[in-house]
C-alpha cells in the first residue's frame, strides 16, 4: 500500500526564510529517486537545486514558477511504494525506489538541511486514491487561486482565505514593505500556506493600487510623479539583487568608511607573471598575484582582516583570510569567497578564482560560496575605469580596489618612460584603524606591485 509523504521547502541555511521557484524539474506523475533534484529555487544568496529525500511517484506540486515560498511550506507530495501514477492509475514507467524508514533520511545534506532530521519534522499524509493522490491531513490544505494571480493559496478546510486574528506574515520585511506603501495587510489573501502573506502578495497589491494620472491634469514630474506612470518599468528588488541592495544599504548606514589611493608602476609585476606562465604549468592569473599580495599585506596589518561587533562594542580580529572578489554576472553583482586564501599559493588561487567565476556565470554558486568573507578584492579595472570608492562588503572592514593597467608616462630611474600604471584604492572601516594603518597596508601593496621581489620576504 502506497504512503503519501509531504516534502517541504527545507532550511537553506544562512538565515534564509524564503525562496523563489525558478524551475520545476519534475511533473506530477513522474517517478523520482531518493535525493533526486526536484526543483530549482533562487534564494537571496544563490540558485539551489533542492533534492527530495523520498523516492516514489510525485502526486502534487505546490507553487508556480516565479512564486515565492517560505521555508517550511510544502513543495510536493510523493507516493512512496506506489505502483500506479497519481494522474490516472496507469502503470509507472519503472518501479518507484523504496522510501526511507520513518526515522531515517537519505543522508543528503543541503546547506544546513539534513534529510536525516528527526521524524517530527516530516509530516505524514494519509494515502491518496489512485485516481487523485492528493494529501489530506487534518486540517487539510485546500489548493485554490488568489485573485487570478496564478499563485496557489492554501487555506484550512472549511475556512476562508483570509486569516483570522493576527495577520499571518512571513517576515518583518513584508510588514515594513506594506506599511511604507500604505497596504492594509488585512485586506490581502496570502498565497503562502494557510493564508501566509508573502512579499509577492504585497508587491501585487502595490502594483494594482498604482493610480494612473487623471486625463485632465498634467502628470507631475520628478521621481514621485514618475512612479505612477504606466510606462515606468518596475524591477523587483528580490533574490540576489535584493540581498545585495540590503547589504549595501546596511554597510553605508553602519560603517564610517574612508578611502585612500595610490598610483603604482605595475610593469615589473606584469613581467613577472609573463615569466611564470612561460615556464610551463598551470597559468597564473593577475588576480591571483594581487590576492597573494593582499594576503601578505594583511599579515602585516591584521587590523584590516576584522569585523566590528556593534552590540558588544568590540573589534574582532580574524585569524584566517577568506578572500572575497567582486564578480559581475547576468544575475547581478556577486562576491564569491576563496576560503583560506592565506594557505594557498598562486596556482591554487588561480584555480579557485576560475572555478568560482565560472560558477557565478552559470548561476551555480552555493550560499556557502558567497558568505564568510573577511576581506574583498575588487578588480573594477575590467570595466575600463581607473578608480572607485566602493562600499565595503558588510560585515568586513576593508576592500582593495584595482583599476585598469594602462601605459602612462612615468618617471622611472630618473627618466621619463612609458610604464604600465595602475591605480590602487583602499576603502576601510575607520573604526578598526586609522589612516596610518590603512596607508601602510596600501603602500606595502603598491611596493609589491612595483617590485615583486618585496613579496619574497614574506613567502
Amino acid at each position: 500500500m502506497a504512503q503519501v509523504l509531504e516534502f517541504r521547502l527545507p532550511d537553506l541555511g544562512e538565515g534564509l526564510t524564503e525562496a523563489e521557484i525558478v524551475h520545476w524539474l519534475v511533473e506530477v506523475g513522474d517517478v523520482v529517486a531518493v535525493d533526486q533534484p526536484v526543483v530549482e529555487v533562487e534564494t537571496a544568496k544563490a540558485m539551489v537545486e533542492v533534492p527530495c529525500p523520498y523516492g516514489g511517484v510525485v502526486t502534487a506540486r505546490y507553487g508556480e514558477e516565479g512564486s515565492e515560498l517560505p521555508v517550511g511550506a510544502p513543495l510536493l507530495t510523493v507516493a512512496v511504494g506506489a505502483s500506479e501514477s497519481a494522474a490516472g492509475g496507469e502503470p509507472a514507467p519503472e518501479k518507484a525506489p523504496a522510501a526511507p524508514a520513518a526515522d531515517e533520511g537519505s543522508g543528503n545534506v543541503l546547506v544546513g538541511y539534513g534529510t536525516g532530521a528527526p521524524a517530527a519534522r516530516r509530516r505524514r499524509v494519509r494515502q491518496a486514491s489512485p485516481a487523485a493522490a492528493v494529501p489530506a491531513p487534518a486540517p487539510a490544505p485546500v489548493v485554490g487561486r488568489a485573485n487570478g494571480s496564478g499563485a496557489p493559496v492554501l487555506t484550512p478546510a472549511g475556512g476562508s482565505a483570509g486569516p483570522a486574528g493576527p495577520v499571518a506574515v512571513v517576515s518583518p520585511l513584508v510588514r515594513r514593505l506594506a506599511r511604507e506603501n500604505g497596504v492594509d495587510l488585512r485586506t490581502l489573501t496570502g498565497s503562502g500556506r494557510e493564508g501566509l502573506i508573502l512579499r509577492s502578495d504585497v508587491d501585487r497589491a502595490i502594483r494594482s493600487a498604482d493610480p494612473e494620472p487623471p486625463a485632465a491634469v498634467a502628470a507631475p514630474t520628478g521621481a514621485a510623479g514618475a512612479a505612477g506612470r504606466p510606462d515606468v518599468v518596475r524591477v523587483p528588488l528580490r533574490g540576489v539583487r535584493g540581498a545585495v541592495a540590503d547589504k549595501l544599504s546596511r554597510s553605508r548606514h553602519e560603517i564610517p568608511d574612508a578611502t585612500c589611493w595610490v598610483d603604482a608602476d605595475a610593469t615589473e609585476l606584469m613581467a613577472a607573471r609573463t615569466a611564470m606562465n612561460a615556464a610551463g604549468g598551470p597559468k597564473i592569473s593577475l588576480l591571483a598575484l594581487l590576492a597573494r599580495i593582499c594576503v601578505a599585506g594583511l599579515a602585516r596589518h591584521p587590523e584590516l582582516n576584522s569585523t566590528v561587533d556593534t552590540a558588544a562594542r568590540e573589534i574582532l580580529r580574524l585569524p584566517d583570510v577568506h578572500l572575497g572578489f567582486a564578480a559581475q554576472t547576468d544575475r547581478g553583482l556577486v562576491v564569491p569567497v576563496v576560503r583560506d586564501a592565506h594557505r594557498r599559493d598562486a596556482e591554487s588561487l588561480s584555480a579557485e578564482f576560475a572555478r568560482l567565476t565560472e560558477a557565478g556565470r552559470s548561476g551555480t554558486l552555493t550560499p556557502g560560496d558567497l558568505t564568510g568573507g573577511t576581506f574583498t578584492l575588487n578588480n573594477y579595472g575590467v570595466f575600463g575605469v581607473d578608480g572607485s570608492t566602493p562600499i565595503i562588503n558588510h560585515p568586513e572592514a576593508a576592500m582593495l580596489g584595482v583599476g585598469r593597467i594602462i601605459p602612462k608616462p612615468w618617471v622611472h630611474r630618473g627618466e621619463l618612460a612609458v610604464r604600465q600604471v595602475v591605480q590602487l584604492s583602499l576603502t576601510f572601516d575607520h573604526r578598526v584603524c586609522d589612516g596610518g594603518t590603512a596607508g601602510g597596508f596600501l603602500r606595502y601593496v603598491a611596493d609589491c606591485v612595483e617590485n615583486p621581489a618585496v613579496l619574497l620576504r614574506t613567502l
